[in-house]
């Protein structure tokens, strides 16, 4: 496909940069109206089934992080570790919603075109989501830190300013790290086809299918996705857990050393599951070969992270199945 193709059906005509013959055949200028969504594959057998299984995802991917909303309301439970929790809950319910309602709805309408101020709103919210959910749960890893190698100045580190300031830093940096590439994507205007091999608006998809230069952009996406979204949130953690576990072979009893390590396996075990994802969304070769292989592990991280999130918090958390218990056993009441 040429810019050529691409002046035939409605899409902006700057191409300059790579087609200067083209660019002075242009009349008129329009504007991206739309992108169409590949989706998760191209089997027209396999739609109903994958959307049966995308809406039990979903569903039970609400339903799990509303259960710790719920659960979090307990007195007993207003406390740093919980407090991030909720956090980590509420970015859960907004990725699953902003990744996966857009397989749901163009199953129903039978429409998988998207409009182009939708796809970059859909961009956006993603990319700051990811990395919310990075940032809180480097939060979490120092309020683990916290508890286990300072316990006696626990309540005086982790105090509720210090939470809310923690929380409100793991926002802001989320919404505003993602806004320089997002700004630069926001104003191509020449793209190879509309067809965007992905199930959602990712900005990588897009920016293969422009037929920009978009060499900066893949440098500044690459300098700010490798160092402030990933390696300087897995430094930080990683450096928790060196701090964690050498605390952790100092306890004498092993009681002692199996209840201290119990209090952060819950998220050393959701942090595993999410790099392990990311590695393999973003830090494997771009090779034709490997685009399906990377729309898998988008996947199992829009889909299958948020959803083990609350299971991996809430089977093993005894406070947590109590307080949910007090506040089913209170509408039973009602």
């Amino acid at each position: 496909m040429t810019c050529w193709w691409a002046l035939r059906t409605g899409v902006e005509k700057h191409c300059s940069t790579r087609y200067p013959i083209l660019a002075a055949m242009q009349i008129n200028q329009t504007s991206v109206r739309y992108f169409i969504i590949k989706g998760i594959s191209d089997d027209p057998h396999l739609q109903l089934l994958i959307f049966l299984l995308v809406l039990l995802i979903y569903i039970t991917t609400i339903s799990g992080n509303a259960t710790i909303l719920i659960a979090c309301r307990d007195p007993r439970l207003h406390t740093p570790m919980y407090f991030f929790l909720v956090n980590l809950s509420v970015v859960d319910i907004c990725f699953s919603t902003v990744t996966l309602h857009g397989i749901l709805t163009n199953f129903i309408s039978g429409d998988n075109r998207v409009s182009f101020l939708a796809c970059m709103a859909q961009m956006y919210m993603f990319g700051s989501l990811q990395g919310h959910e990075l940032s809180i749960l480097t939060a979490m890893s120092y309020d683990r830190y916290v508890a286990i190698c300072k316990p006696l100045q626990y309540h005086l580190i982790m105090n509720t300013r210090t939470c809310r300031i923690l929380a409100a830093a793991c926002w802001i940096v989320g919404f505003v790290e993602v806004l320089p590439p997002f700004g630069i994507v926001c104003r191509f205007s020449c793209y190879f086809t509309l067809e965007i091999n992905h199930f959602f608006c990712d900005i990588i998809p897009v920016i293969r299918i422009s037929c920009e230069d978009t060499t900066f952009v893949q440098r500044l996406l690459f300098i700010e996705g490798l160092f402030p979204l990933i390696i300087t949130p897995f430094l930080l953690m990683f450096v928790s857990y060196i701090f964690i576990i050498h605390s952790i072979l100092r306890i004498r009893t092993s009681s002692g050393r199996r209840k201290a390590f119990y209090t952060c396996s819950s998220h050393l075990t959701v942090v595993i599951l999410l790099y392990m994802t990311l590695i393999g969304q973003y830090l494997t070769p771009n090779l034709s070969s490997t685009l399906q292989f990377k729309k898998r592990f988008a996947l199992f991280n829009t889909a299958i992270v948020p959803l083990l999130n609350p299971m991996i918090y809430c089977l093993k958390n005894k406070d947590v199945k109590k307080a949910l218990k007090k506040s089913l056993d209170n509408v039973r009441i009602m």
